[in-house]
């Protein structure tokens, strides 16, 4: 059986790394001229760590665990601290941190080299399974579409569906080294401030604030200068053209079905979200583990199909819900009243309960799946 997966960021990869290693024969077009990820970290939670491990993907020593951490506010006053102990002990895995570069790296390795292809333009995909790109076209039992936010399968497969909308906030992102950081998330009145903590002294930082799209780095910068340390440190060490702006889109109208076909959108392609969760990722990356199930254990590729959109569509979409909801109690929170209100309740939180935060999102057990055989020695 032959998969074509289209796009070669985390979750088409963690698709064809799924597939390969239930015994499918799998070909990545990643459009770009090589495979990578942008300049930024990512939160790994242990809903993706579990499916990592189904995946059979070793992230090794570039997983950084987060052993300490809390929410502050602008000026570095503690408000709650985060029990990463008792957080770990209740779901079996740490809160982790990764460079996004490294775990592209992972995910690669764990798909055959002369199954990846870059530099492949996609231009038509039909239902049959036709994949035309560049001057080529391959014939597929399965097509995933992991194209992203702005999916070009998406668009082509239900023309009339809604685009993404602008969530209301922006985001700057960068890393920068300043070993000794511990994590912390800092907030402001429609602002939030995220420090994570990588492997080797780095540092990945984000701000997401309310603003209109396109809003410039240097129009909020100094917003930022008497916010407490490390902040404006991490700022002033992250050269400018490093820094990655993104206007915050999600997909606000559900989708009625995830598949069409011999087709299945994966990842940001079928339910983008905000990252007030630091979800996106890793739903991304169950969506993987389900799809490899699906197509081991059913007996068509139909079968497999309907299975995946079964049992995909109400999490990830609940799960959108959610960090659209996480949002507006959070970073883009304006009313001074309600965040006065907000801080207090936080203040009154024990730590030990922010072990169980979020624990239906990040108590997610994935799916079995089959296990390679060795080969025998002579």
């Amino acid at each position: 059986m032959h998969a074509v997966v289209i796009g070669g960021g985390i979750g088409g990869l963690a698709a064809a790394a799924g597939l390969h290693r239930v015994g499918w024969t799998v070909t990545v077009l990643e459009k770009a001229p090589e495979f990578g990820d942008v300049g930024a970290g990512i939160s790994l939670w242990p809903n993706a760590l579990r499916s990592l491990d189904e995946l059979g993907v070793d992230l090794g020593e570039r997983l950084a665990p987060q052993r300490e951490g809390g929410f502050r506010d602008r000026r570095g006053r503690r408000i709650t601290r985060f029990d990463a102990a008792g957080f770990e002990r209740r779901h079996g895995r740490p809160l982790g941190a990764i460079h996004r570069r490294d775990l592209v790296a992972a995910l690669r390795d764990a798909v055959p080299a002369d199954s990846l292809r870059t530099g492949a333009e996609v231009t038509e995909v039909r239902e049959d399974g036709l994949v035309r790109y560049n001057e080529s076209e391959l014939r597929a039992d399965l097509v995933v579409a992991a194209d992203g936010i702005h999916s070009r399968v998406r668009h082509a497969l239900f023309p009339d569906h809604p685009a993404p909308v602008y969530s209301g906030s922006t985001a700057f992102r960068g890393v920068a080294r300043r070993p000794g950081t511990g994590l912390s998330t800092s907030f402001d009145r429609g602002t939030e401030v995220g420090v994570l903590p990588l492997t080797g002294g780095d540092v990945y930082w984000w701000i997401s604030t309310l603003a209109p799209p396109d809003t410039r780095r240097a129009d909020l910068e100094p917003a930022f200068e008497n916010w407490h340390e490390p902040i404006p440190a991490l700022l002033d060490a992250t050269p400018p053209e490093a820094v990655l702006h993104h206007d915050l889109y999600y997909l606000g109208t559900p989708l009625k079905t995830y598949t069409r076909g011999r087709i299945a959108l994966l990842g940001d392609a079928a339910h983008a979200m905000p990252p007030f969760l630091g979800q996106g990722g890793c739903q991304a990356i169950e969506d993987a583990v389900v799809l490899a199930h699906a197509v081991s254990t059913q007996d068509t590729v139909d079968a497999a199909l309907e299975h995946y959109d079964r049992q995909r569509r109400p999490r990830s979409q609940q799960v959108v819900r959610e960090s659209v909801r996480m949002g507006k109690l959070g970073p883009q929170l304006t009313n001074p009243v309600a965040a006065i209100l907000r801080t207090a309740l936080l203040k009154c939180l024990p730590a030990k309960a922010t072990a169980r935060v979020g624990a239906g999102i990040t108590g997610w057990t994935p799916p079995r799946l089959p296990r390679p055989v060795p080969p025998r020695t002579p």
